[in-house]
Order: structure tokens, then sequence, then C-alpha cells
């Protein structure tokens, strides 16, 4: 409910923020591509179409493409979650019987007001209109969005964004989290728990290469192995800094650096950061992706790419998460991952 609450190689010291540290590193850097061929932003498209009915298909993906922080899945998720798909819905208070939210979207008539848009031209932004609906949802969420950015508030900013949508933006400004509001919880936790149904699989484009099979392997080689923020590098495993001075191990983007690097049997020394290695070896499509793979996620939205891992097969990747955890295989098919936009490599 809305408003209720590449190139030729070249050798350079790269600078940049590594799993969210500061450091200073030598890397190899391959020609940049347009986005398109990158594959940046693919999480924004990976829509399992056959979940979404035929006829609001076409607006779910045009919703999923207005901001980086909002997915077609994110948008295909909230909509089972507050109308079931349903166009012509209406909630209504059980005490007085009065209209508290419409359509397929859910929207109060106040925040429909502000916000309605006429996506489809016919001269009218009607709540009761799939598209027009649909799109002002993506166009909602987008501006709870850019608000709690504003605020300054850290957390899951798509767990953020749900809260601010059931509950109002300013519940979410004091709480500075996710309220504890037993509906805005449940809300959150259902249309979280119902991303992946709206996420495509990842499926293997091909084989993996021989390179690639090295790749994976080196990477698989340090499972259970403790993050370490600002941790590891070519050698193996080392101690980091702030949180990761006391600890012995990789963070995201060295244990992707690592694999690469043995891999090659040393000939290719990759960026040290995960936003500059997304920049480096040659882009790949969804469809093409192959075991042996690098995957950046943009896990607070944006241009930040401040995750990475090696994809090894069957929609699962190998990574370092985060301080407290260890090197370990997740799968993209996870919510926390489905709904951020991806980016993906090829080295070798």
């Amino acid at each position: 409910m809305s408003g209720v609450r590449g190139g030729g190689l070249a050798v350079v010291a790269g600078i940049g923020v590594i799993c969210g540290s500061l450091v200073l590193g030598l890397a190899v850097i391959g020609g940049t591509e347009d986005d398109e061929k990158s594959g940046r932003g693919l999480g924004r498209y990976s829509l399992n179409n056959r979940a979404v009915p035929e006829a609001y298909r076409r607006w779910v993906i045009a919703a999923g493409q207005q901001c980086p922080e909002v997915s077609a899945p994110l948008i295909a998720a909230q909509i089972e979650s507050e109308s079931n798909w349903r166009p012509d819905a209406e909630s209504h208070d059980p005490r007085t019987g009065a209209v508290i939210a419409q359509g397929i979207s859910q929207f109060i008539p106040e925040t429909w007001a502000t916000w309605g848009v006429d996506a489809d031209g016919d001269g009218r932004a009607n709540v009761f209109t799939p598209a027009d609906a649909i799109m002002t949802q993506a166009r909602y969420d987008c501006w709870l969005v850019g608000e709690i950015k504003g605020y300054g508030i850290e957390g899951d900013m798509t767990r953020l964004m749900l809260a601010a949508y059931n509950a109002g933006p300013d519940t979410v400004r004091r709480a500075r989290a996710v309220p504890a509001i037993s509906e805005t919880q449940s809300y959150v936790a259902a249309i979280m728990s119902l991303i992946p149904k709206y996420s495509a699989a990842m499926e293997d484009g091909g084989p993996a290469t021989e390179f690639g099979q090295r790749v994976v392997a080196n990477a698989k080689k340090w499972l259970g192995t403790p993050y370490s923020w600002g941790g590891g590098g070519p050698d193996g495993p080392g101690y980091g800094f702030a949180q990761g001075a006391d600890t012995r191990g990789f963070d995201c983007s060295s244990l992707v650096q690592y694999a690469v690097y043995h891999a090659s049997d040393g000939k290719l020394l990759i960026p040290r950061t995960s936003q500059i290695q997304v920049t480096a070896g040659e882009g790949v499509d969804r469809a093409s992706i192959r075991p042996g793979d690098v995957i950046g996620f943009a896990l607070h939205g944006g241009d930040d790419f401040d995750h990475i891992g090696i994809y090894v097969g069957d929609g699962q990747f190998v990574h370092a998460p985060k301080t407290g955890d260890v090197v370990k295989i997740s799968s993209l098919g996870d919510s926390y991952y489905s709904s951020r936009p991806m980016k993906i490599r090829r080295f070798g």
C-alpha cells in the first residue's frame, strides 16, 4: 500500500573502494565498452517473463528501467503482494468502509493525486489502468529511494524503500531503519520473498573454458577462509585494516584478483577494487555467462559496484561477503542479489 505510512592493456595505480574500503593497488585495466555491451544494469532486466501476466509484462519491464535501485522483479513482487495482479482491487477501512487504496499497485487517493501519470497516453491518469498504475509505482519507488538516500540512512535500500512505500518515508526517516511496525515488517518480508519468483533463472551460456575452470578452482580452494576488510591479494590471504586488521583472509575483490591471477599463471593482475574490476576484461551479457566469469553487484544502487564474486555455474557464485563471514558459495536467486544491478566481465 503506497503512502499509508576491452582494448589494450595498461598497468596503472588504481585507487578505489574495495568492498567498502579505500586502498591503493596495482591494476591491469582493459579497455572500456559502452554500457549496453558491458552488461551494466543486467539485474534490472532479469525478469522471469513467464511469471508475469502477459497483459502487464510490457509495463513491468518498462517500470524496471526507471532507476537502478528498482528492478522489474521488484515491481512484479510488489504488485503480487499489493493486489495479486487485480487492476480493480480496492482496500477499505474495516470500521468505516472508506476506500483506503486502489488499483493494481494500491495507491491511496492522496498519493495518486500527486504522483499519478498517464502512461498509456489516453489523456487521463487512472489508478485502475494498469499501465498508469505500474509506471506511477516505479516513479514513486524511485522517488522514495532518493528521499532515503537524502536521509543518510544506512541499510538495505530495497527494504528501506519498501518500508517507505508501506508506512511513508517520514516514518522510515524517524526510525532510521525499517520501522518496528508489524504490518510494515510483514509487508517488506513478503515482497522480498517473492522477488526470486519473478527473477529470471541464471542459465549457463555454455561450458566453462579451461581458463574459467581454473578461475573457479582457485577461488573455491579458499572456501571457509575468513573475510578480512582490505585483506588478501594475489599472494593469498592477508591481514586487512580497520575491522579487518586482526583477521587474515580475503575481501570480495582480493579473492577475485587472486583467482584470476593464478588462473593465468601470474600473467594477469586485474584491478584491486570491485569498482574498477567491473570495467576490466570483456563485457558479457547475462545469457552468455559461463563459469569463471566475474559478477559485480551494485548492492546499494546507482553506479557503485561495491561487491563482486565469481560465477561457478548453475546460478551460483563464490565470494567473500562481509565482516564476520567466510568465503562461500551463494545463489544468484537470493533476493538480496537478484534485485541488484549486475555487471558481468570475462578474463583470460
